[in-house]
Order: structure tokens, then sequence, then C-alpha cells
């Protein structure tokens, strides 16, 4: 069993056949090494072999028999000169020297190139350009024939170069066309350019650019008139963006990109343009419908490769990067790019349905924060045009998106406009978790159960044909639901409101937190109520904390009188603090910068008590007033107007407030004015004698009010308000009454307008006035 063991199988044919394949392939690649290493062995012999002719074809030494025929030649030459030099001053033995060596062929031609020492003081290595100097000059009497240089042959001495001269062409026919070409260039030459002066050259422009101006108007004219059958034309008007002459360059591109922007705003559907299938490229359809989707294709690439140009043109701005042809200075980029800018927004606003609008978004949204100023005014004013003019939603919430992903990718560092555009979003209400099921449901049409049970045949037919032409017809129209409005709605505020919740987190400290808190008083009440006790929180936190400017705090009480007043009536929370900081801070206004913020504070005050009026006490609400009394006699008179009709709404809200107006005390304590607690300070045994004093204010408006309301701001009667200023307190009222965020600027506007048109104010009446009241 062993030896069987040991014994070695016979392999079999089907092995041996694989063995010898695997063999013959390694032979092949053996042999295929060896034909490269052959190849590359010969490359570098050659490579050898051609330095050494190099190396002997600088090494080669001149003939001496040619040296010794020009010598003798120039001795011929020069032997009428001979008697001028002075060889009669030389000795003896210093002519028999210069013989000696002129007789010595090493000394006129040997090889520099050489290491051989000529003299034994002479150095062994001597500088190249010692070498070049001392090579023996030739006389260029004759021209150098071109040499090719052949094989060369190897013997016992060395390697004998081989050489044989170029076959020389007809020179004289090649000299004969030079010198005709010369004498062309010449006589081309001759004629010199006409030089213009300054006057020439601004005619020439004027030519030029109204040239271009007739080309522009005739093509915009013709795709004007018959869009479908010029629609190439838009090509060609869209070349004269590239125009090359730099005289003219500048103005005919801003003249062509505005050009572009009308036509496209003026042929562009009122419908998005949708690419075609495959199925219906291949199916057949009449003329009229082959050459509507012609139109549609042409204008779509078209007004993409527009949009393309227009962007090139504002990163090329950006990046400070100048064109190949440099036909437009560095300089000039900045005014393209503003008129491109320019065009990009009137397309944003005017074509919101079309084709690429969420491009148009996306470049213009960056721009909004800017450096420039120009430019970042243009894009925030194109994306309130679109928030105010968007019915149904969907641009509005495409803008959010762009500008949510912008703040969180800055790291919060950009400009408060852009955050404050969200002012003018259309949003008055959102679909709540309460209200889902109170929004009316989309129209339904009857299953196939209900018809089979209350129709007949016939009537089952012309039911379905109803609900379909019903189907075509919300297509065709493409009428937006309300349940869909309002989610759209509820998508853009959530984003929104997810913006405003990280700046409060994560950046409280920065510039954008005025322009959050604005925005939380405006959409405050259309918060989810789950959110109120955080906010409320972190909004007073940021009032106690001190690093709020006077307008941030107000922005503060706003929002949080705001949540209260909507779906937070039904909490249970008392926000006396707000009321406290209201009432501790009044006195910050004055006639100074702060004048300015008397709009909010009449905003905070309107929902702090009109709207609130229930949940008031009298105390508190006498306390106000005894301090916006105050506080009339310290701002300008279109602030202390506002201030006067706000107590007016006090006197006629809230009852008993008439006290103020007796001499008699009320009750126990004195008045305490310095006390920031409302509720405790005693207002009731005060008297409103600030009113006596604004009665002889310098400006008639304010004596009126002040007049009203000494006499108890009766609504008839003698003590009532004259008629126009009626008008303005209804005005008054109702623009408080509206829940906008411009209430303080409209404001401001109608009682500054109303001020400058009733009275013309003169220093010296002004003047007159007060040295009357320091007498009195």
């Amino acid at each position: 069993l062993k030896a069987e063991k040991n014994t070695k199988r016979v392999p079999s044919f089907r092995k041996l056949l694989r063995t010898s394949q695997i063999k013959l392939d390694n032979k092949l690649k053996n042999k295929q090494y060896k034909q490269k290493s052959a190849a590359k062995k010969y490359r570098k012999e050659q490579k050898k072999l051609r330095e050494a002719v190099r190396d002997a074809i600088s090494r080669k030494p001149f003939p001496l028999e040619e040296c010794k025929k020009k010598q003798v030649a120039k001795k011929w030459e020069e032997k009428e000169e001979e008697d001028a030099l002075p060889l009669d001053m030389m000795d003896e033995d210093d002519l028999k020297l210069m013989e000696d060596l002129a007789q010595k062929a090493s000394f006129l031609t040997r090889d520099l190139s050489s290491n051989e020492p000529v003299h034994i003081k002479k150095r062994k290595h001597e500088s190249v350009i010692e070498k070049y100097e001392k090579v023996p000059r030739r006389l260029q009497t004759e021209p150098e024939k071109e040499l090719i240089h052949l094989l060369p042959i190897k013997d016992k001495t060395g390697i004998i170069p081989q050489a044989v001269e170029k076959p020389v062409l007809n020179v004289a026919h090649d000299e004969e066309e030079d010198t005709e070409d010369m004498e062309e260039a010449e006589d081309f030459n001759e004629e010199p350019l006409p030089v213009l002066t300054p006057e020439e050259m601004a005619a020439q422009r004027r030519q030029k650019l109204q040239e271009r101006k007739m080309h522009i108007a005739a093509l915009a004219s013709a795709i004007l008139s018959e869009p479908d059958s010029n629609i190439k034309k838009l090509k060609e008007l869209r070349a004269m963006l590239m125009e090359q002459d730099p005289n003219v360059a500048v103005i005919v591109r801003k003249l062509v990109m505005v050009s572009l922007m009308e036509i496209f705003k003026d042929i562009a559907p009122s419908y998005k343009i949708r690419p075609l299938t495959e199925a219906e490229k291949a199916t057949k359809v009449k003329k009229e419908t082959q050459k509507l989707r012609e139109f549609e294709e042409g204008l779509v690439s078209q007004y993409k490769f527009y949009l393309e140009n227009l962007e090139q043109t504002i990163k090329d701005w950006k990046q400070r990067k100048l064109k190949k042809s440099n036909v437009i200075s560095l300089k000039a980029y900045k005014g393209l790019a503003e008129v491109a800018v320019k065009c990009l927004c009137e397309l944003l606003v005017a074509l919101p349905h079309f084709n690429f609008h969420n491009n148009i978004i996306v470049l213009i949204v960056p721009l909004m924060n800017d450096p420039s100023k120009m430019i970042s005014e243009l894009c925030v004013e194109a994306v309130k045009k679109l928030f105010k003019q968007d019915k149904l939603g969907y641009a509005s919430l495409g803008v959010v998106k762009v500008i949510s992903g912008l703040v969180r990718g800055r790291n919060y560092d950009v400009r408060p406009e852009v955050l404050k555009v969200f002012l003018h979003l259309r949003i008055k209400e959102v679909e709540l978790q309460k209200d889902s099921e109170d929004i009316a449901p989309k129209k339904k049409f009857m299953t196939y159960k209900e018809k089979r049970k209350n129709l007949s045949r016939m009537q089952r037919k012309w039911k379905k044909a109803e609900e379909k032409l019903e189907r075509e017809l919300l297509e065709a129209e493409a009428s937006e639901s309300k349940e869909k409005k309002l989610k759209l709605h509820t998508e853009t505020l959530n984003i929104v409101f997810v913006t405003y919740f990280r700046i409060l987190k994560k950046a409280q400290k920065s510039p954008l937190l005025p322009a959050v808190l604005e925005g939380l008083a405006k959409f405050a009440h259309l918060i989810n109520v789950e959110f109120f006790d955080d906010l409320l929180i972190v909004l007073h936190s940021l009032i106690a904390s001190g690093d709020l400017s006077y307008r941030e705090s107000l922005h503060c009480i706003l929002s949080a009188f705001h949540i209260l007043s909507g779906q937070g009536d039904v909490l249970n929370i008392d926000p006396m603090k707000f009321y406290t900081h209201l009432y501790k801070t009044l006195f910050s206004l004055h006639a100074g910068g702060t004048n300015e913020d008397i709009g909010i504070v009449l905003q905070c005050l309107d929902v702090m008590f009109a709207k609130r009026r229930k949940q008031v006490s009298q105390q508190r609400a006498l306390a106000f007033l005894k301090r916006l009394s105050i506080l009339a006699l310290h701002v300008l008179p279109n602030s202390s107007v506002g201030v006067l009709a706000t107590n007016r709404v006090f006197m006629q809200t809230f009852p008993r407030m008439d006290l103020l107006l007796d001499n008699e005390s009320q009750g126990s304590g004195i008045y305490l004015p310095e006390l920031d607690e409302p509720e405790h300070c005693n207002a009731q045994n005060t008297a409103l004698w600030e009113l006596h004093l604004l009665q002889r204010h310098y400006h008639p408006t304010v004596q009126k009010f002040a007049s009203h309301l000494i006499a108890g701001a009766p609504t008839e009667g003698s003590g009532a308000l004259p008629l126009d200023l009626k008008l303005l307190f209804c005005n008054f009222q109702d623009t408080f009454s509206q829940r906008d965020s411009f209430v303080d600027e409209e404001l401001n506007k109608q009682l500054q307008q109303y001020i400058s048109e009733t009275v013309a104010h003169k220093p010296l009446d002004f003047a007159k006035h007060l040295k009357e009241s320091s007498l009195a």
C-alpha cells in the first residue's frame, strides 16, 4: 500500500495540454521582453552615437591651409599701405619674434576646446567666456553652406564624421519674390493711416451706436409682431450680447439685455412649458400644433441661454475676471452687472409662473446680501414685490426656502434686510392643528356604488361625462382650492418660524435679532399654542438681560402680547412683567433719535389695553394715562398727537378716567412718579396738569387735542374735536386695527403730513411763543 501511495500519478492529456499552453505563453512573453530590451539597447546606442557625432563636430580642427591663404591674400591687399605702418619704430628682435609666432600653427589654429595647456603659466581650467573670446574670427565673405550630417565612420584612429552639402534651390527666384514683397509692403506702408480728431471719433461712435440701436429695434419689433415665425431672430439679437467693438460694446450690451428682458416679458405664455416626451415627439400632429411646439421649444432654449448670459456677467464682475478679448474694461463690468441684476429682478416679479423661475430665485437671493448697496436694494425690493403680488404662494415658498438656507449657510452673518422681507409675506391664515377638521373639503365626485344605487344607467352615463368635463375645466383654469393654499402658507410659515427660532436659540447677540422680533410680532398669532410658554420665557429673558436696545425690547413686548391676544386667550397668563417693563422705560423716548420709536409704543399700548381691556385693572390704566401725558411734553408734535390720541382711547375705553381731571385726592397715599410698579404708584391721587401746559403748546393741533381731553374727551358738543381731527383719529384707529408691520411708518407719515399741512412753522413765531410762555 505504501508503495502504491508513493508512486506518482500520470498526468492526464487535458492537464498536459493546459501546461503546454502556459509554457507557450511564457515563451511568448520572454520573446517580447527580449525584443523590447534589444530595442531599448539600440536606442541607447543611437543616442550615444549622436552625442559622439556632436562632440566630434565641435572638436573638428580648422585646416591650416585656409588660414595661410587668407593671410597671404590679406598681405597682398594691404601691401600698398605697408609704407604707412610704423614698422621702423620696432626693434629687429620684436619683428623676428612676431614672424616666429606667425609661423606657429598652434598660435592661430589651436583647438580651444582641448584641455592641453599652451603655456606653462596658463591655468588648466578656463572659463567659458575666455574660451569664446579666444575663438578665431572668420570673415563672412561667402555664404555658409548648409550641411547634411551622415552616419560617421569608425576606425582605429577614432570617429570620422561624414557630411554632404545641401542642394541649393533657385535662390535667385526666391530673392526676386522677396524683393517684390518688400516693395509691395513699402508701397503699402507709404499710405499713412488717417488720424481722426476727437470730434470725428465721437461722431463715428455716435453713428455706430445709432446703427446698432436701429438694428436692435428692427429685430425686437419683428419678434413682437410675429413671435411664432420670427423666434429665430431671438438668437441673432442675443448674439449682440457679445459685441466686440470697444467703442460701443458696453452700451450695446446693456441695450440688448434690457430689450431681451422686455421681449420675454411680452411673448412668454401664462403657463409653464414642459419638455415633450419621446412618445409625444414620435406621434404625428397638425401643422399648427407642430409650429406651436417649435415656438415653445425655441423660446425656452433662448430664454435659458439669456439667463445664462446674465448669470455669467454677474459672475465675471464678482470674480473680477476679464475675458480674453478685453473689449470691456474691468470698471465697466460693474455697470453691466447692475443692468443684469435689474433684468433678473424684473423677470423674477413679472414671470413667476414661467420656466427657470427657481433658478432666478437662487441667483437673486444671495445678491440681497451683496456688499454693493444698490444691488442689494434692487434684489430686496424685487423680493418684496414678489411677496405682495403672490396670491397662491408657490413663488413665496421657493424664496423663503432659499433665504432660510442662505441664513443658515452663512452662519447667521447676513444683513437684517434679508430677514425683514418676511414681513411682506401675504399670510393671514394657516392650517392649524385644531382647525384642520374645519377646513372646507375638496369637491368630491360620486362613487360607483352611489351612482349604481341612486342613478339609472342613462343618468350614470351623463354623470360620468359631466364629471370628466368638470375635471378638465379645473385643470384648464388651474383653480387652487382653499386647502391647497392653506397648506402652502403653512409650509412657508413653518420655514419662517424655524429660521426665527434658530436665531433666538443660537445667535441672540446677532444684528438679526430686531428683524426676528419684528417678524414674531407680526406672525405671533399664527404660532402653534404648544410653543407659547417657551416663547414667552425666551422673550422675557431677552428683556431682562439688558442687552437689547429700546426698539428691540419694544418688539419683544409687542410679540408677547400678540401671542396672548390671538390663540393665547385660552391661556391663563398675566403678563404683568411686560406691563412693568414698558411703564418703566416709557421715559426713554424723547424728541431726539428715539422719537421714531413712538409708533411701536403706540402699537404696544393698543394691544395691551384696547384689546385686553377686560384683563387690565383701573390702577394700571390710570398710571399709564398719567405717564403718557408727561411723555407728550418730551416728544415732537407728531408724536404728541399720537400720544394724546391714545389718551383719548383710554378715557373713552376705561371708566372713571376723569378722576385725573379733578384736583381732589381719591383714597389714601400720595402719587409716586418714580416708582416702576404701575399698580402701586397711587396714580388716582394726582391730576393731569400736563394738559394745561399742552394747551399752550406752539403747535395748534396739540393745543386742540389738549383742550379736547381737558373737557373730558366728549364725542359731541363744544369740547368735541373738529371734523378734520376726527378723520385723522379714525385713520389712527383703523391703522392700528390692521395687523400690519408698517403701522409705525404709516402713522408717522399721516401725522407728519397733517402737521405740515395745517401749519407752516416759523422760527420767529416759535421764539415768540417760548418768550410768552417763560413770562407767564
